[in-house]
């Protein structure tokens, strides 16, 4: 398997991933780091690139959302989100939680640059949390 074709599937992995539909690109990046099938730091890349794109998204798709009042839990929500604004979306690679944190910061309109910046944050930094792990296991197994 080509080194391009590796990073493509990782990349498209992590990006179903982060959208609603499911997905284990976690699964795919540890296995790709057990058969050594590409550069550690180029995984990491395709994967948070790929996850951070899908989140994206579900911003977007929380945008295309008509802004209107939905009861008691959307008041204890909101005040949450809006006290923590973009910084909320470090938690965006959380299973299910992070897909719907996504799509309420595109409903709130946090603003482009800060929600994108802590998106690719707190996914990248899962990554890197899977990657450094996985290597150290495979050192303590061998």
């Amino acid at each position: 398997m080509s080194e391009i074709l590796v990073y493509a599937s990782l990349f498209g992995s992590s990006f179903l991933s982060a959208t609603l539909l499911p997905g284990s690109s976690e699964a795919l990046l540890i296995a790709l780091l057990i058969a050594k099938k590409a550069s550690v730091y180029g995984l990491i890349v395709a994967a948070s690139l790929g996850n951070t794109l899908g989140g994206l998204t579900n911003i977007l798709l929380g945008r295309l959302l008509p802004l209107k009042r939905q009861g008691r839990w959307h008041d204890t929500a909101m005040t949450w989100l809006h006290r923590l604004g973009p910084a909320a979306l470090l938690f965006s690679w959380l299973p299910v939680v992070g897909d719907l944190l996504c799509v309420l910061a595109g409903w709130l309109r946090f603003a482009w640059l800060p929600a994108m910046l802590f998106l690719a944050v707190g996914k990248t930094l899962r990554y890197i949390v899977i990657a450094t792990a996985t290597l150290q296991g495979m050192q303590w197994w061998h």
